[in-house]
């Protein structure tokens, strides 16, 4: 009996000594944070960056590294404001959940209950979609469909935008699958303003950010003055890294607009690890709308990850209400990526364990910000150090090398010595595509130029590349976005229609140039 009792005893340290490391673990940063975070600028070259982790209620580390801008000494810190991208969207499903909480609207109502005069290309698809559906991502929109009504920058208001939907065929049926978009966010900040009777700007400075004093936060460029702490944009122009001017997004803001700081970011956190509780008993929304956030709304697809990160491959995957959804090392993640011109970030909290992590860069290296998560992951997980630098910048190198070897291969299997069927002035003329508009080809100096007429920064010259197929450089080459333009004729030789497509894999997909279909515009017409 004696030693029975002295082996329970042995088990019952064993078991409270795991318990104490693993506490441990999930209390502490790693102690290398700050020379891992200048690894992570050096190697994926960011001139700056902000961290912010939030444990337990509290901000555990809240810090810039580097610079606002390369070349200058001016630092990165936690009152740096960056464009946060996507990450918007959770707030626009927040401004949804108050309204929620206050019944002014549910989740599943139609859209058309609060905008009547809403459109989808299908009838069908407009008398079902609810706001749960603008939300979700599963609405008949083909990956990025509609983006370039906003993106690169474009004259377009909130409302032409909205109404120009109804255009834009579907390429898969209605909550069939998974498939990302950012217009229909557009539509659930347009239902925000209808029930609240206030713009969705208005709604999210004055219903989220004031009452959780994100002091630094706003929804437009066009609020930064002369001199403000903002980080400035960077992205490569043939192969070298360049500052670039911020690229106005207003007209979609529901989606992509929101600038923070990770101060005011760690805020944001804390609170949605509590439920929506704030100080006392105050609460920003209810804990069943948390709950409904946080919930598998449309199921995404698992695909296999490269072989250096086949350890992050998750075991479910999922979009939520503004948030994806996943698991690593046996707890849910919720989180979500953002990606403007030249900036990049990602938000991951682990709600098992009132963690949270935000980082916010200046460049647009996705490796950058993957790297600081899983290495600030793991430290709270208490897996063993990991560089994920290294993996990261193997993926990174491998992509870049595959996209490069698409595109030699796409330049082998081109006829060269083939020309145009017309002469390059038949060319020319106003083409329109239902969805988005007109765009303009023109001659300059011998050369065909074609100008998006509501999108400023897509002119670029049409270089012939083989038969009636011709690439567009655009000017502005720190977009990394240029395009095959290829015409069809008519039997009597005459233009019928001209396509497009991106020139390689890594052109971001919200260049949707594969969903247009232009067709001539008569003279007058």
């Amino acid at each position: 009996m004696y030693g029975k009792h002295i082996l329970r005893l042995l088990f019952l340290f064993f078991i409270l000594g795991l318990c104490h490391f693993d506490l441990r673990a999930q209390t502490t940063l790693p102690a290398d944070l700050d020379a891992y975070a200048e690894r992570v600028l050096k190697e994926f070259s960011v001139p700056g960056m902000a961290v912010a982790v939030v444990k337990d209620g509290k901000v555990v580390v809240s810090k810039g590294y580097g610079v606002r801008k390369m070349g200058e000494s001016t630092p990165v810190d936690e009152h740096t404001l960056f464009g946060i991208a996507s990450n918007t969207k959770a707030f626009t499903a927040a401004a949804l959940a108050i309204l929620a909480d206050e019944g002014n609207l549910n989740w599943d109502d139609p859209v058309i209950k609060h905008l009547p005069w809403f459109q989808m290309y299908d009838p069908y698809v407009t008398r079902e979609l609810t706001i749960r559906d603008l939300l979700t991502h599963r609405a008949k929109l083909s990956l990025g469909a509609g983006d370039l009504l906003f993106w690169p920058s474009t004259t377009y208001s909130r409302k032409e935008i909205v109404e120009r939907i109804r255009f834009i065929k579907p390429t898969i049926s209605f909550r069939s699958r998974y498939a990302y978009d950012n217009i229909l966010y557009l539509v659930a900040g347009e239902v925000i303003q209808s029930v609240s009777g206030r713009s969705w700007d208005d709604f999210i400075k004055t219903r989220i950010f004031a009452p959780l004093g994100m002091t630094r936060s706003n929804t437009s460029t066009k609020e930064f003055l002369p001199g403000d702490n903002v980080a400035t944009p960077h992205t490569r122009v043939d192969g070298k890294l360049k500052a670039i001017e911020y690229m106005s997004i207003d007209n979609n803001a529901p989606a992509v607009a929101i600038n923070s700081s990770v101060h005011d970011m760690a805020k944001w956190m804390i609170v949605q690890l509590n439920g929506g509780a704030m100080d006392g008993e105050r609460r920003l929304f209810s804990e069943r709308q948390a709950f409904e956030m946080w919930s598998a709304q449309t199921i995404k697809p698992i695909d296999p990850n490269p072989p250096q990160l086949a350890s992050l491959r998750p075991n479910f995957s999922a979009y939520g209400l503004g948030w994806q959804l996943n698991d690593y090392r046996g707890k849910k993640i919720v989180s979500h990526i953002g990606v403007l011109w030249g900036l990049v970030s990602r938000v991951a909290l682990v709600p098992e364990l009132k963690l949270g992590i935000v980082i916010l860069t200046n460049q647009e290296a996705d490796a950058a910000f993957q790297a600081m998560i899983y290495r600030l992951l793991d430290s709270y997980l208490g897996a063993p150090p990991h560089d994920w630098i290294k993996d990261y910048r193997e993926v990174a190198d491998k992509a870049g090398k595959d996209a490069a070897e698409f595109v030699n291969k796409q330049s082998a299997a081109r006829n060269a010595a083939s020309k145009p069927s017309l002469p390059l002035e038949k060319y020319a003329g106003t083409y329109r595509d239902m969805w988005y508009g007109d765009v303009m080809i023109g001659m300059d100096n011998g050369k065909l130029v074609l100008r998006f007429g509501r999108t400023p920064l897509l002119v670029g010259d049409l270089e012939h590349w083989q038969y009636d197929s011709f690439i567009a450089r655009w000017h502005e080459r720190g977009l990394n976005a240029d395009a095959y333009v290829t015409f069809s004729l008519k039997p009597d030789g005459s233009i019928e229609q001209m396509k497009m497509l991106p020139t390689s894999p890594l052109v971001d997909f919200s260049y949707d140039f594969q969903d247009l279909l232009f067709v001539p515009v008569k003279e007058g017409k």
